[in-house]
């Protein structure tokens, strides 16, 4: 991600407050854009939809329609996220830029065909009662959006952080004006507004890909070849992705703590709101963590290892090693600083706030925990990318597999203590997973002369 760190760099060379504050506003939405864009403009489709779209019940199912697409695509797609993203980067270092554009076909390829036959399967089997045009624009939706993530990893992979960013903004403007030019047909109108968006968003992606890289042939799969990709990766993206939504799918097939809406799709109303609010404070946290990590960060990383290569002294290398040290303490401080100040906030503001939304002050507990958890996942983020560097990919598949099994496990236990611990379990998650990663982190940093010299 070294083009982020050189433009922030930039940004905080001017030693001003403006520079200072577009230099953070650019990490907050390259770090959580896509999150924020999708919040926003689900809330905004239907908030003012509402006077159109008879029953009202039909842009609740829309919401839940795309709130399952973006998770089922999320997951589906993880298992290739990281691992071309790794893939991409070895090649760019072996100076084999040809292939990777190639084999990112092949990756599109397979992930239309795997997303094709999981929607179809899912509009034949489980929502016959819903209309032709419904399962088709839903199963379209899935593909497209499976297709994003991976034209999303690829973009990034290769440094187009600022374009990103204004694709999926024009991409979401679209996807609200025209779910609200065609909310007259109810529905089913909304679903072709999302799909016009995000197939708008989508062929923005693929004409930049092919505007900036070419290749002698359309598609190869040295990707899939063994030996090519590494398997923790392929896992890692897997279990984190699990992970964040294995605590949701458990409130929507819980009967106790949802309702039926459409179909086998389910939703909590009890845990659905407060979660959706709590992912927006998450915006400084990951502003603070993108510019620590990629700035300071970086810098003492790429100045630690250039010194070993040269020769350093121990004296220096030390030295560099101690500033990533405190970059790392200093970036997890700021995150639980500014998170700990979003709960400070939502504890003054926070009733005012659900009234003004319409929500029930009923759910100010379950806000103030879901806050919590959205802060340590954003630990938990910067924790993981540093071993990223490090290259602990086996730490950081231990961390995300028990992060699942942890939220499956905590969240099974609140459902058993009652409805004033829900949203413990995902928070309890998150915290062992962070303390357990921090502990490794300083165990691995305290060995990294050690192990950077003597086990290569």
């Amino acid at each position: 991600m070294a083009g982020i760190g050189f433009e922030l760099r930039r940004l905080l060379k001017r030693e001003n407050l403006l520079g200072l504050l577009q230099a953070y506003g650019y990490a907050g939405v390259i770090s959580s854009g896509p999150w924020v864009l999708s919040i926003i403009g689900i809330l905004v489709i239907g908030v003012l939809s509402y006077a159109i779209v008879v029953p009202d019940s039909r842009i609740v199912q829309f919401q839940v329609t795309v709130t399952y697409i973006i998770a089922v695509s999320l997951i589906v797609t993880g298992v290739f996220q990281l691992s071309f993203t790794r893939f991409s980067a070895d090649r760019l270092f072996e100076k084999r830029d040809d292939i990777i554009l190639t084999n990112f076909h092949a990756v599109s390829f397979a992930v239309t065909i795997i997303a094709g036959l999981i929607g179809i399967v899912a509009i034949v089997f489980l929502f016959p009662e819903q209309t032709l045009l419904y399962r088709i624009m839903a199963v379209a939706g899935f593909v497209i959006m499976s297709n994003i993530w991976i034209a999303t990893i690829f973009l990034s992979g290769m440094k187009h952080y600022r374009e990103i960013v204004w694709l999926y903004f024009v991409g979401y403007a679209i996807t609200v004006i025209a779910a609200l030019a065609l909310r007259v047909l109810g529905l089913e109108g909304l679903l072709i507004g999302f799909v016009i968006g995000h197939a708008v968003l989508l062929l923005g992606m693929m004409s930049l890909i092919f505007r900036n890289y070419s290749a002698e042939r359309f598609m190869s799969f040295e990707f899939f070849r063994p030996g090519m990709v590494h398997h923790e990766l392929i896992w890692i993206g897997l279990f984190y992705n699990l992970g964040v939504w294995v605590d949701k799918f458990m409130f929507w097939y819980t009967p106790e703590t949802s309702q039926a809406v459409i179909g086998p799709l389910r939703a909590s109303l009890i845990y659905d709101l407060p979660v959706f609010l709590a992912y927006l404070s998450i915006i400084p946290g990951m502003a603070i963590f993108l510019v620590r990590l990629e700035t300071d960060f970086v810098e003492y990383y790429d100045a630690f290892y250039d010194a070993v290569r040269s020769g350093g002294s121990l004296q220096t290398i030390e030295e560099y090693r101690n500033g990533m040290v405190e970059t790392v303490k200093l970036g997890i401080y700021e995150i639980i600083k500014i998170q700990s100040i979003a709960v400070l906030f939502l504890i003054v503001a926070g009733e005012a706030i659900l009234k003004w939304l319409g929500i029930s002050t009923l759910y100010l507990p379950l806000l103030y925990i879901d806050v919590v958890a959205a802060g340590l996942q954003v630990v938990f983020l910067g924790i993981v990318n540093v071993f990223f560097y490090l290259d602990k990919r086996r730490v950081v598949l231990v961390l995300t597999g028990l992060f699942v099994v942890l939220n499956l496990a905590f969240t099974a236990v609140t459902f058993k203590l009652g409805p004033a611990f829900y949203g413990y379990g995902f928070a309890f998650a998150l915290l062992v997973v962070v303390m357990l990663g921090a502990w490794q982190l300083s165990r691995t940093m305290a060995r990294l002369e050690y192990e950077t010299f003597m086990l290569q």
